[in-house]
């Protein structure tokens, strides 16, 4: 019923001096280099993660699993989308070389075109640049870091934010800018200026708009990926958001026929996650303290969807977090944000009052010991990876 900052924000009224995150394990292992998976049943010293993985050699893998399973592959560009003339549903794709495509069920992985969803039935798009205005991005690699630091960097600019992850073979890099702000050329300037390696290709330019696919499933056609709509890679929500749209349609796959009640669901279920991922994203600029730059006074003035100024104005007011049914982010990661970005709440909830304050105090000083007692005993990050590599050979060998 109660989470821990709300007794660290009465400690704190009371004269605590120890930050948020010095109780946080993940900081004091990203601070000192170091990484390894805790196994503990207690909750207190563990230390969630995540994986950067080569997409490219994912989709192989999952390519080589499906047609192990049956699945045929043909290739080819669509030359013409057959209609049925009755109910609009599609009912085959001709291809450029001749071959024909029939199906009963479409699903759309065209990306930014969506050449079936929106280019052949029209399901339409909500634009959601007035909320996240960033409309472009310059990517681009460089050689690795001698030492690879065990988390990714996201570092504001005056027009938007770039990226920095340490790969083991390289680190990406990337831009992600709004062209109302700046210019393609003075965006990548700054990229360009800001690498702390050396770079190992020409600037990629990528474009796009903010939003997603009105009706993700719209008849006999299921959007996923980027024919489903499009979230800026703040968060690198874009995977997950392929997965749970397959997950998705596995629940809904229809049987007998298209109920419409299926697609309603569907969309409903989309419309949802699509609208939560993009309340989180646009907390990260709307409760931002800059006042040198145009772009950030902007974000800092837009007009809020309700659900995230009722969450901001609730974090404000009461110190309470509640995360609703489904959302991909945990209350820590709200949490990090709105403490992150300056927002301190003014209460705290009244179960703290429980514990007495020589209590509490102690519990925190406990507490602080126990965060920082694992970083000596963790490995660094490359002796992590390294070491993983090498079970992993041995595994195949």
């Amino acid at each position: 019923f109660c989470h821990f900052h709300h007794y660290w924000v009465k400690a704190r009224q009371q004269g605590l001096k120890d930050d948020l995150w010095d109780f946080d394990l993940n900081y004091h292992a990203a601070e000192s280099g170091r990484f390894a998976q805790i196994n503990a049943k207690d909750p207190v010293v563990e230390l969630p993660f995540a994986y950067h993985f080569d997409a490219s050699l994912y989709a192989q893998y999952l390519r080589k699993l499906s047609e192990n399973m049956g699945v045929v592959r043909k290739e080819g560009k669509i030359s013409r989308v057959q209609r049925f003339t009755d109910s609009g549903f599609i009912q085959a794709l001709h291809l450029e070389r001749g071959d024909v495509v029939e199906g009963d069920l479409f699903v759309d992985c065209t990306g930014f075109k969506g050449l079936l969803i929106e280019e052949a039935l029209g399901a339409g798009y909500d634009d959601w640049s007035h909320l996240l205005p960033c409309d472009s991005a310059i990517a681009v690699p460089s050689e690795r870091h001698e030492k690879t630091a065990p988390y990714t960097r996201s570092i504001a600019h005056d027009a938007g934010w770039q990226w920095r992850i340490p790969l083991q073979h390289r680190n990406g890099n990337g831009h992600v800018y709004s062209s109302r702000y700046i210019s393609d050329d003075q965006a990548c300037d700054t990229l360009l200026s800001n690498l702390d390696t050396k770079p190992l290709g020409d600037p990629k330019l990528i474009k796009f708009t903010t939003g997603r696919r009105r009706k993700q499933w719209y008849k006999n056609v299921v959007a996923v990926g980027l024919s489903s709509g499009f979230l800026e890679p703040l968060e690198s929500t874009s995977i997950h958001l392929i997965q749970s749209a397959i997950v998705r349609l596995i629940q809904l796959f229809p049987h007998n026929g298209f109920a419409p009640s299926l697609e309603t669901e569907y969309n409903k279920q989309s419309e949802l996650e699509f609208e939560q991922i993009r309340d989180f994203l646009v907390l990260h600029y709307t409760v931002n303290e800059r006042t040198d730059s145009a772009f950030f006074n902007d974000m800092r003035n837009i007009t809020l969807p309700d659900s995230l100024a009722h969450k901001i104005a609730l974090f404000k007011e009461s110190g309470n977090l509640l995360r609703e049914q489904n959302d991909l982010f945990l209350e820590s990661s709200w949490l990090q944000v709105l403490y992150g970005q300056g927002i301190t709440p003014k209460d705290y909830h009244g179960l703290v009052d429980s514990v007495p304050e020589v209590q509490l105090n102690q519990m925190l000083t406990r507490l602080l010991e126990i965060k920082k007692e694992p970083i000596a005993k963790l490995p660094t990050h490359d002796e992590y990876i390294n070491g993983m590599v090498a079970k992993y050979k041995r595994a195949m060998s």
